[in-house]
């Protein structure tokens, strides 16, 4: 098991949510555009390729952090702290 943090700065408001609601199948929603969980080796290589297809590599940018299991007790977050409902979309400006 691996645990990772998905960072994602997506253009194009439909692949946003395609890549949203793909993440979602996968990891946990902490922030709008930030997803973090444990997943298996076999099941990142998937939601890897699955990222690869759905963005723009020309115009989007999407961050895999890899975590040790030190770093992930030294993570700190300041404020609510909650995870973001799955059922709400990305809110645009």
């Amino acid at each position: 098991m691996m645990h990772l943090v998905v960072a994602y700065d997506v253009i194009d408001d439909g692949r946003r949510t395609r890549l949203a609601k793909f993440l979602l199948g996968y990891l946990d929603r902490v922030q709008k555009s930030v997803f973090e969980g444990e997943i298996q080796e076999g099941r990142f290589d998937r939601m890897r390729s699955g990222i690869t297809e759905i963005i723009d590599q020309d115009e989007d940018s999407v961050r895999i952090y890899h975590l040790c299991a030190r770093c992930i007790g030294a993570v700190d977050v300041i404020g609510a702290g909650e995870y973001i409902d799955a059922a709400q979309d990305d809110v645009i400006i």
